[in-house]
């Protein structure tokens, strides 16, 4: 078993991966591997990494992020395991300082947090920059957290985590996806000012802003419903419950003049609004009871897994 596992999903960062790999080999603790999962690379990426040397290279072929993840975490035993970008964004010399609170604090999860340092200065893409800090305020409200950073390629992990989460992103959502996980499971996250360098010039960015920004407000939307269920449907039981009130008022009040109901459809339509409205509360009220029996599960699993 590793002492630390330095792990890098690659996709066509043969420019900066020989370079990721150096900074952190010159520094890697005692018994400890880079592991390289190359996901299906069409540049050099893979012959770079082989003739190099210094890391374990291994491979993906299901393409995304989400996969590669999935596979490090369930073929890489290591006391904590460290996940960092092939873009040579990150400062390996920061490691230690994401190391530091699982040795000496008991953190499950630590999160590089750019945005409070370089960020902003060093990112060009000014969308990028507004969804980073939109996503991280969305999910600080509705699941009462305190995350500096949501969506940094930067973390560091202890061995529970690794062998507990439940890794359903294919893609990019990953980064969010770990983190409503740590929160819903009130595992112990700390955040970690690192260093950020914007990527080099010849290295494009392969996100999209617009599509992959729309994927991430969806990605939110269905965490979202998946851990907090009960207040999701609510909030469509509250808009439901209104939409049927206003279409059902102006027929009581005409029918108080009149004692006649002239507009027969709407109030139907009334009607099945306030029906769909309980089906929406006692369905997150079940969904709420699920997940609660889901958390007691894993907190049993969690108590299997030995550090």
């Amino acid at each position: 078993m590793d002492n630390v596992a330095i792990l890098i999903p690659m996709f066509n960062e043969s420019k900066t991966i020989a370079k990721v790999i150096d900074d952190f080999y010159a520094i890697l603790p005692e018994n400890s591997n880079i592991y390289v999962y190359d996901n299906n690379s069409t540049d050099d990426s893979y012959g770079i990494v082989k003739k190099n040397g210094k890391a374990i290279l291994r491979r993906e072929f299901l393409q995304g992020k989400g996969n590669v993840v999935r596979r490090m975490f369930r073929e890489i035993d290591a006391k904590i395991y460290v996940m960092v970008d092939a873009d040579d964004t990150y400062n390996a010399n920061d490691v230690n300082k994401l190391i530091e609170p699982i040795i000496n604090y008991g953190a499950d999860m630590v999160i590089g947090d750019r945005l409070s340092n370089s960020y902003f200065t060093e990112n060009k893409r000014k969308f990028h920059s507004f969804g980073n800090v939109l996503m991280k305020n969305l999910i600080n409200f509705f699941f009462n957290a305190n995350v500096s950073d949501i969506m940094t390629g930067y973390r560091a992990f202890n061995r529970s985590f690794a062998k507990t989460y439940p890794c359903l992103s294919k893609g990019f959502e990953i980064e969010t996806e770990m983190t409503i996980h740590a929160i819903d499971k009130n595992l112990n996250i700390k955040n970690v000012i690192i260093d950020y360098k914007d990527r080099p010039l010849d290295t494009p960015s392969k996100l999209n802003t617009i599509s992959d920004g729309i994927k991430v407000i969806l990605t939110f939307i269905k965490y979202f419903a998946l851990y907090k269920p009960f207040i999701f449907f609510n909030i469509i039981a509250l808009f439901l419950f209104i939409l049927s009130t206003i279409l059902l008022v102006p027929i009581l009040i005409e029918y108080q003049s009149t004692h006649l109901v002239p507009r027969f459809p709407t109030l139907i339509v009334s009607g099945f609004l306030y029906i769909a409205t309980l089906q929406c509360f006692f369905t997150g009220l079940t969904l709420e009871l699920i997940n609660k029996s889901n958390r007691q599960e894993f907190e049993n699993k969690l108590i299997s897994i030995k550090e």
